[in-house]
């Protein structure tokens, strides 16, 4: 009777993290569609450099936030950093909604970038706490849907609301029902932090070295997901800038921004699961590949229907990659160090946001949009190669224990 209790608890929170990672997604997407354009149209940053500079400070704050997040669930619980984090979110929409200083809004991005790390790092934990090893790709591929489900519906949703209103203010009010609903879910979360856990049991620079450089499978997942955020910062600062250069209307550009993550989140419920059954590798490097092929298919669209293939594409290319990435790391790290070990991941992971944006943008600026989105699609390939090499299928956890 116990243990049956037990098991309903576990499901009911499981399903509870994965309600709060859709409106942790949300936090995101809620800048996703209009943020560029008001760079341009009212902040009069025409320079895609300088445009893209949002997503920069987002992803650099998002990147060393992860750093630490991991140690810090592991020290203080992660119920309690996964409240700091809605909290911090709470200045969000008041600053998008009434700052006319760029700063401004890139001290917003600032706060959103650490929000974004703690709440969707400790629903990521949060699961792979309660479930069984050979349930971690359905679980994190659950987590993911959730959060980038949200992420695509408030971009549309956002779209939808400036097309027949403004810019400003009134997308950015969804904000605040979302920060709501995240508090409100984060406080009957319950603590999922093993009872026997040693907070002393490792230091977070060997956990670093190990992830980064040592481990050579690790080390090409966390390449690979570097890249992977490197091109959607791009996608993110310079796709509704093209779209709206090929004439594309307010609500065909919020419509593929939508399909993209879309697609990327509900192919994330297939992936995820498939790939604790055929293995992570064949996936990710299949995933990779996608990706540089979209990015090719968007440098040169033109229509409405081949902009919707491209975005498929990239959509299901980064589907395949995104959880499998994280359970592949859940997979290399043992139990000791597996906390510190994805938040070292997700820095570099989320460290591709600040350089996609940044050096797209200055590329675009040289360049134009259609040969940076070449140029990159280039360098993915490159990247599938070196993963190949250096990417080792392995589903059993290493003897690493500091």
């Amino acid at each position: 009777m116990a243990k049956n209790l037990r098991k309903i608890e576990q499901k009911t929170l499981f399903l509870l993290l994965v309600l709060t990672n859709f409106f942790v997604g949300g936090m995101v997407g809620l800048e996703r569609t209009v943020l560029p354009l008001i760079a341009e149209a009212e902040f009069g940053l025409s320079s895609a450099f300088f445009g893209v500079s949002f997503i920069a400070t987002f992803g650099l704050s998002k990147a060393i936030t992860n750093f630490f997040a991991g140690r810090l669930a592991d020290k203080y619980g992660r119920k309690i950093i996964l409240i700091i984090g809605w909290l911090l979110a709470i200045p969000i929409p008041f600053i998008l909604i009434s700052s006319d200083s760029w700063l401004s809004i890139l001290f917003a991005n600032v706060l959103l970038g650490v929000q974004q790390s703690l709440t969707w790092s400790m629903t990521v934990v949060m699961k792979v706490d309660i479930v069984k090893p050979n349930q971690r790709g359905f679980a994190i591929g659950l987590n993911e849907f959730a959060g980038y489900s949200g992420l695509s519906f408030i971009a549309y949703l956002t779209g939808v609301i400036a097309s027949h209103t403004a810019y400003r203010p009134e997308p950015f009010y969804v904000g605040f029902v979302l920060i709501l609903l995240g508090i409100l879910c984060s406080f009957f979360s319950k603590e999922t932090r093993p009872k026997q856990f040693s907070t002393t049991s490792y230091r977070l620079s060997q956990v670093f070295m190990l992830t980064s450089w040592k481990h050579k499978t690790m080390h090409a997942i966390s390449l690979a997901g570097l890249f992977t955020n490197f091109k959607d910062g791009m996608l993110w600062g310079l796709l509704p800038l093209l779209l709206a250069e090929r004439q594309f209307s307010l609500n065909h550009i919020s419509l593929i921004v939508f399909l993209y993550p879309i697609v990327w989140s509900i192919s994330q419920l297939k992936f995820g699961p498939l790939s604790d059954r055929v293995g992570r590798r064949k996936i990710i490097l299949y995933g990779l590949f996608l990706q540089s092929i979209s990015l090719f298919l968007f440098s040169e669209v033109e229509h409405l229907y081949s902009a919707i293939i491209a975005a498929v594409l990239v959509g299901l290319g980064t589907g395949m990659v995104y959880p499998t990435l994280i359970a592949f790391i859940s997979d290399c790290a043992n139990a000791n160090i597996r906390a510190g070990a994805l938040g070292i991941y997700r820095f570099w992971r989320d460290l591709g946001y600040a350089v996609g944006a940044l050096s797209s943008g200055y590329s675009a600026s040289l360049i134009g949009i259609e040969r940076t989105l070449t140029v990159v699609g280039f360098v993915f390939l490159a990247v599938t190669l070196y993963s190949v090499i250096k990417m080792k299928e392995n589903l059993v956890e290493t003897k690493h224990v500091y």
